[in-house]
């Protein structure tokens, strides 16, 4: 594959997005929301993974507004900083982003195809929440902390959405986990998996709680449902 950094237009503005397409050149497109962490070493390798396996990765720069291209490791300094930056995001803003990244894909000449969301904590949150846009096909969210608290906004979710969430996630407990299954209940579009034992941040090798049984079978099950979906 090939990646680089590229200019998304939004508004009046142009912000930064990883950018890395598959060897063949086209296939569909998935937009790889970031944690709090910014679209750091990580977050480009699974741009790149998705890439190796056929699709057009663009992971948008959702902190540029604050603090352009941040690049945070997961130590306790860094995970203060990144809840900082998180706190002073306009999630509305954030969400008009992901649209225009969206619509920068959908008129990309290497995208034939449908476009996916998929969001990784915050982001997870933040794919969910672009979903109800409208402007996604599909959307999968890695333990998507909040969503719990904007389910109002699941009832304009039409698209399919693929739920992946940690038994033991310090950060959301299994009574959210159960409401906003409830809320999706006999809707259709949506997919949810509970992995036994593992911990939020399951999905990252940086991480101490990555658990790479669980991120397996997230990434297949994932795997799976853009086959289908897009």
């Amino acid at each position: 594959m090939t990646a680089q950094w590229i200019d998304i237009p939004s508004g009046n503005a142009t912000f930064g997005g990883y950018l890395s397409l598959p060897k063949r050149g086209r296939g569909p497109a998935v937009i790889i929301i970031q944690e709090i962490f910014g679209v750091n070493a990580h977050i480009r390798a699974v741009c790149d993974q998705y890439a190796a396996d056929g699709y057009v990765a663009l992971a948008p720069d959702i902190f540029w507004r604050t603090q352009p291209r941040v690049e945070l490791t997961y130590d306790s300094a860094d995970i203060g900083k990144g809840m900082e930056l998180a706190q002073k995001t306009n999630v509305d803003l954030v969400v008009a982003d992901i649209a225009a990244t969206a619509g920068l894909l959908r008129a990309h000449p290497e995208v034939a195809g449908k476009v996916a969301a998929i969001g990784y904590c915050f982001g997870g949150f933040l794919a969910y929440l672009a979903a109800a846009t409208g402007k996604s096909d599909a959307a999968v969210a890695y333990y998507g902390g909040g969503i719990q608290n904007s389910l109002d906004v699941a009832e304009k979710i039409a698209q399919p959405i693929l739920f992946h969430y940690a038994e033991n996630d310090h950060a959301i407990p299994l009574s959210a986990v159960d409401d906003v299954k409830a809320k999706f209940a006999n809707r259709g579009n949506a997919t949810f998996h509970l992995y036994r034992g593992a911990e939020h941040g399951f999905n990252c090798t940086d991480r101490a709680s990555y658990n790479q049984h669980a991120a397996a079978l997230a990434r297949g099950r994932t795997l799976m449902f853009l086959a289908e979906h897009l």
